[in-house]
C-alpha cells in the first residue's frame, strides 16, 4: 500500500513539472521569468530596497514631474520592466497581481498598494 501511495505522488509530482505546474505561483507568473531573477543585484542592495524602495520611486517622481528626467535606475518604469515574470505562455503578469512581485510584499506587510491605479503593471513597450 505505502509503494502504491508513494508512486502515486511521485507521478503527480511529475505531471505537475511536465505541465509546468510546478513552477507557477500565486499570481501566476512562472519562477525564473523576470530579468531580475537572471540578476546578482539590484539597483540597491536587497535590504535597502525593502526598506527604502517607496522614498526611491518618490524621488524619481519629483525629478520626471519637476526635471523631465525619466530614465534613472529608480523608475516605476524600471521596477516593473526588471521585477515582472511571464505566465507559462510567454504572456506577463500583472506586477500587482496577488502573489507577484510588488503585491506579494504589500500584501504580507499590509501596506496599500496604489501605484498601479494610473502606472502600468506590465511592461508597455521597449526601453532605452
Amino acid at each position: 500500500m505505502k509503494a502504491n501511495l508513494g508512486f502515486s505522488l511521485l507521478f503527480v509530482s511529475l505531471l505537475g513539472i511536465v505541465l509546468g505546474l510546478g513552477t507557477a505561483h500565486a499570481g501566476g507568473g512562472v519562477a525564473g521569468t523576470a530579468k531580475a531573477d537572471k540578476l546578482d543585484v539590484c539597483v540597491e542592495p536587497t535590504d535597502v530596497m525593502r526598506r527604502r524602495h517607496f522614498d526611491f520611486i518618490k524621488h524619481q517622481r519629483d525629478i520626471t514631474v519637476h526635471q523631465g528626467i525619466r530614465k534613472t535606475d529608480h523608475s516605476l518604469a524600471g521596477c516593473v520592466d526588471c521585477h515582472v515574470r511571464t505566465d507559462i505562455e510567454g504572456e506577463h503578469v500583472p506586477i500587482d497581481a496577488s502573489g507577484e512581485f510588488c503585491a506579494a510584499c504589500h500584501e504580507f506587510t499590509g501596506a496599500t498598494l496604489d501605484c498601479f491605479s494610473c502606472h502600468a503593471t506590465k511592461p508597455t513597450g521597449s526601453r532605452q
